[in-house]
């Protein structure tokens, strides 16, 4: 009978054949999904006996990651900032860096009561960190989307954490946030280059497009909200953002263009100029 340790070595050397980046890790966490495990837990487990019932799903999901389906809609979760979410196809995939730009802005000097916009949420994962690292701090949240899939997705995330003071809106950037302001608008839009459509990788072209492609430039969507945002800011009110790799310079212009100050792009562990923040003058 085959072992745990068997079908993990039997996997990885089957999705390795398929140019599955991290192919063991892949397996470790489809076998811990399956025996509802952790993976320290997994260890003590590597001699189990595993029955044809138990391996007949692992089989179907190790065909659609060999295919190129990311291991976060297989499962159905990703683990965001020590919090399990829900993840599909309706909204793009939370990345690491996206839990970089979280860690930093826990780190600024935030007013010790405010109100907090994430512009094009997506599945919710990061105005639902802040909401709930902030804690009382954050008096009120509110997650925008021009998608209601991914709307949809957010609320169940919400949900599943239980956070009050949470409101979930359509809009398409401010268009329905009429004159409302806030102290910190935070925003993962769309940033790759129409032309760099067919150079992303299988696992990236599951997520929708509508998540992915800002022009032809990737700046079309991150200019004009950086045009509307002072408007739905207090006075003092900071914007922080995520970008691709090479439009640090491109936004800090468009950033100071548009009258904000004490503008600084903080690095990814990578050391890629990566998040821009900036503050809106008090006068």
């Amino acid at each position: 009978m085959t072992t745990v340790l068997d079908t993990i070595d039997k996997g990885t050397t089957y999705l390795e054949k398929k140019g599955i980046e991290g192919a063991r890790r892949n397996m470790q966490l489809m076998v811990t999904h399956l025996l509802g495990c952790s993976r320290v837990e997994l260890y003590l487990q590597f001699d189990r006996p595993l029955t044809d019932d138990e391996l007949a799903p692992l089989r179907e999901q190790l065909k659609r990651r060999a295919e190129g389906e990311p291991l976060q809609h297989i499962l159905g979760t990703v683990e965001f900032y020590r919090r399990d979410f829900k993840t599909d196809s309706r909204a793009l995939i939370p990345r690491p860096e996206t839990e970089e730009l979280a860690s930093i802005l826990l780190q600024q000097n935030l007013p010790d009561s405010l109100s907090l916009l994430d512009m094009g949420t997506g599945s919710g994962v990061l105005g639902l960190t802040l909401a709930a690292e902030l804690g009382g701090k954050c008096e009120q949240a509110t997650l925008v989307d021009v998608s209601h899939d991914a709307l949809a997705l957010a609320e169940e995330n919400n949900t599943l954490l239980g956070l009050g003071r949470v409101e979930l809106l359509w809009s398409d950037l401010f268009s329905n946030l009429e004159d409302r302001k806030f102290h910190l608008i935070v925003a993962n839009l769309p940033y790759i280059e129409e032309g760099d459509r067919n150079q992303l990788s299988r696992e990236v072209q599951h997520d929708p497009p509508l998540a992915l492609f800002g022009g032809k430039d990737g700046l079309d969507i991150i200019r004009e909200f950086i045009q509307q945002a002072p408007a739905h800011l207090h006075p003092g009110g900071v914007i922080a953002l995520e970008i691709g790799y090479n439009q640090a310079d491109a936004v800090e212009t468009m950033l100071k263009d548009g009258g904000f100050q004490d503008i600084h792009t903080h690095k990814d562990l990578n050391g890629i100029p990566r998040f821009p923040i900036a503050t809106l003058p008090h006068n």
